[in-house]
């Protein structure tokens, strides 16, 4: 029998366990700090949100079928989508943890009994059959916030490889309006190209009339002749390029049933309409990979408090009740009940550095997790501001560019007028051609450019992205 001083000494042994075994967190401590730079350039107030399918506002019912199809069958969105279903798997299986286990078994053994045991004959030396039909229960009681730390950060993983997903399809989305509009601008370079062949075909014709007028010499013919193949050449060229842009599209959508050039609408102004003045104020909110990022900081963070928690006890109660019997005959009489309850208390003494050694690497993780949120916050802005720009530059470049263009075609009717009337050479329609040619090609380049930079900018503010803002609770 136990005496009150027993008891004592007994608490204070128990006592003394447990502050060694809760002991030596110290200096393990995160060093990242979360950093939110001030937006640049905000607006007052919001402005409204990225449509979630903003590549309507094109207004181009082919685009709009290529990128419904490409989220439906690319095979890149059905693995964010995997392991989105994996994280939430992972999430539900740290929400058990924390509740009763509930099992239950049949053992059957046939046993020969030593007979220099615990037994005396007759069980020692003999052969008999023995069986336990039990259901056993446990539960993990979390004093100190292990499993619902745990759990946490199973929700944030799953939050962030939601996060992930949604980041994916904006990316796969506005992949394929880019790669769209690229085939559409070769097929406007190519119109062009095939426009200049055509005129340096009119232009030789032209030469070797005042040849054989004796207004012209072999010079300005071999001149004239040589414009030819570089145009042909150049068609070629834009052909090739058409096609494997065609691929790209094609590997895209997961089809080949994409158009080839020629078979797009052309392209127009008004595409690109209504410029954003500035960046939102809530930038953040609007970006799947910032909420990715911020979501997997607050995974790591839960982690570290789970590993913190390791340092405690861990306090189980455990129950069981069933039927044990020597003698399968008997396993079911009244007589073979068993039953049990009771608490299991493990506590960490020592472990050679484990625990401090996984406390250190979760802090290492966490301060991993804030560094790569802070530089995903600073590319965001980056990207952002320069969308912003781009469109903004685009949009002005292009008007600049028209009256050159106009200036140009104006400069080369003149040159023409002026070699048929014999008042001009015909280097000075090459220079003026060559001028003419660049400025259709700029044109082209720059329209394409303005539809390229507004994709560009829905991507950069979120694609249309809702974050959900919740965090779990420390």
């Amino acid at each position: 029998m136990n005496t009150p001083s027993q008891g004592r000494r007994l608490a204070g042994i128990a006592a003394a366990l447990l502050l060694a075994g809760c002991a030596n967190m110290k200096g393990i401590d995160p060093e990242a700090t979360l950093k939110t730079p001030p937006v640049p350039g905000a607006s007052v107030g919001a402005l409204p949100a990225v449509s979630a399918r903003w590549w309507t506002e094109f207004a181009d019912p082919q685009l709009d079928r290529l990128v419904e199809q490409a989220l439906r069958d690319n095979p890149s969105l059905g693995v964010a989508q995997a392991r989105l279903r994996r994280a939430q798997a992972a999430t539900e299986a740290a929400n058990a943890a924390r509740s009763p286990q509930v099992g239950a078994g049949l053992d059957v053994s046939r046993q020969l009994f030593t007979a220099n045991g615990l037994y005396p004959p007759p069980l020692g030396g003999a052969i008999e059959n023995s069986g336990t039909l039990q259901a056993n229960a446990s539960w993990e009681l979390d004093f100190f916030g292990k499993n619902q730390a745990a759990l946490a950060s199973a929700v944030g993983a799953a939050r962030a490889a939601e996060a992930d997903a949604a980041a994916a399809r904006i990316l796969l989305a506005s992949n394929v309006a880019r790669t769209y509009f690229q085939l559409m601008r070769v097929q406007e370079q190519l119109v062009v190209a095939r426009r200049t062949l055509a005129q340096r075909e009119e232009q030789l014709k032209l030469v070797r009339q005042r040849v054989e007028a004796g207004l012209d010499t072999t010079l300005e013919l071999r001149q004239s002749e040589g414009g030819l193949p570089d145009a042909r050449q150049q068609i070629e060229a834009l052909q090739e390029q058409a096609q494997t842009t065609r691929h790209a599209l094609a590997a895209l959508v997961a089809t080949q049933d994409v158009p080839a050039a020629g078979q797009l609408p052309a392209l127009r102004a008004e595409h690109v309409a209504g410029v954003l003045p500035a960046l939102p104020a809530d930038l953040l909110a609007r970006r799947p990979d910032i909420s990715a990022a911020r979501w997997r900081v607050e995974a790591a963070s839960q982690e570290v408090r789970s590993a913190k928690a390791q340092f405690y006890p861990n306090i189980n109660l455990t129950a069981f009740l069933g039927l044990s019997s020597l003698g399968l005959d008997r396993l079911l009489e009244s007589r073979s009940e068993q039953w049990g309850v009771g608490p299991a208390i493990r506590l960490p003494i020592f472990d050679a550095g484990r625990l401090r050694a996984n406390l250190t690497g979760r802090t290492a993780d966490l301060d991993a997790a804030v560094e790569s949120y802070n530089g995903a916050v600073l590319e965001a802005f980056h990207e952002a501001g320069d969308a912003v720009t781009a469109v903004q530059s685009v949009a002005r470049q292009q008007a600049e560019q028209q009256q050159a263009a106009a200036a140009a075609e104006g400069a080369y009717d003149i040159a023409v007028q002026r070699y048929r009337a014999g008042l001009g050479t015909y280097l000075n329609v090459l220079a003026a051609e060559t001028t003419v040619l660049q400025q259709r090609r700029l044109g082209v380049d720059l329209a394409a450019r303005a539809l390229d930079a507004r994709v560009a900018l829905y991507r950069a503010l979120g694609g249309g992205y809702a974050a959900d803002t919740t965090v779990a609770a420390h």
